[in-house]
């Protein structure tokens, strides 16, 4: 009975550190494959490469926006765009006129 007794009370004691161990080990494996771990480290470098590439091509055309805009502006218009604009929307030609589409 004794033995059972010193067995009994040497597992109970260890019940505590072997939990800890075990949530370490839990802890330690969410850290290298977790979803924000270290191996998806190199898909969130793939994809911030991709994005920075996306958002360049977004500024450059938010660029071209915005000059085409500042053309189009009613106090400082260009006189040429703004002609062409109108004659493409309304397709107002004169009969004397050869439109060549450049596209």
């Amino acid at each position: 009975m004794a033995h059972i007794a010193k067995l009994r009370s040497l597992l109970f004691s260890a019940f505590g550190p072997a939990i800890a161990v075990l949530l370490l080990l839990f802890f330690a494996g969410y850290v290298v494959l977790g979803s924000s771990g270290v191996l998806a480290w190199g898909d969130y470098s793939r994809q911030l490469g991709q994005a920075r590439v996306e958002l360049s091509q977004v500024q450059a055309h938010r660029m071209e926006l915005k000059n085409r805009v500042d053309l189009l502006d009613p106090r400082r218009a260009d006189p040429d765009l703004s002609d062409e604009l109108i004659r493409r929307q309304l397709g107002v030609v004169q009969h004397d006129e050869v439109i060549i589409p450049l596209n």
